[in-house]
């Protein structure tokens, strides 16, 4: 792999900001990804997820249940430990994006209604760690100095 963007994936700030979202959208973002993925926490399993992305027209299914599963679970787990985060966020930004707009934007804004706030909280969060990076205790910064 080419070594310029190995390091520009690990860069990150020596700040303590980013841990501040890191840990809570770690644990939310893993939380939502195990649901889909095992059932966890009262979640539906792949199979279940999966039939109910087919039914609003997400499709395959089954895939698509995949896909974001992971994406929250493994994504989550990355920006929990700090390690690429910024690949991290982006995949996690674009499945906040998705959900958004196939599940909850025409139920309005609160989620009293099914709306798009947290949807959009977490997005938020998503597109800040992908520019600021994991921040000082991350295992991305430990990487980083280690290549430096």
């Amino acid at each position: 792999m080419n070594a310029s963007l190995i390091t520009c994936l690990l860069n990150t700030t020596n700040s303590l900001a980013p841990l501040a979202l890191r840990i809570p959208a770690g644990i939310i973002f893993m939380a939502h990804g195990a649901q889909k993925l095992f059932g966890a926490f009262g979640g539906y399993g792949l199979e279940g997820t999966g039939q109910w992305m087919a039914s609003i027209g997400l499709e395959p299914g089954y895939l698509m249940a995949l896909l974001a599963g992971s994406a929250e679970f493994f994504g989550g787990l990355a920006i929990l430990v700090g390690l690429l985060v910024r690949p991290a966020a982006a995949a996690l930004a674009f499945a906040m994006l998705v959900a958004i707009f196939a599940v909850h934007f025409n139920n309005g804004l609160f989620m009293s209604n099914n709306g798009y706030e947290f949807g959009l909280a977490l997005f938020a969060i998503s597109i800040s760690l992908l520019i600021s990076g994991g921040g000082a205790l991350s295992a991305d910064r430990v990487l980083s100095q280690r290549r430096g």
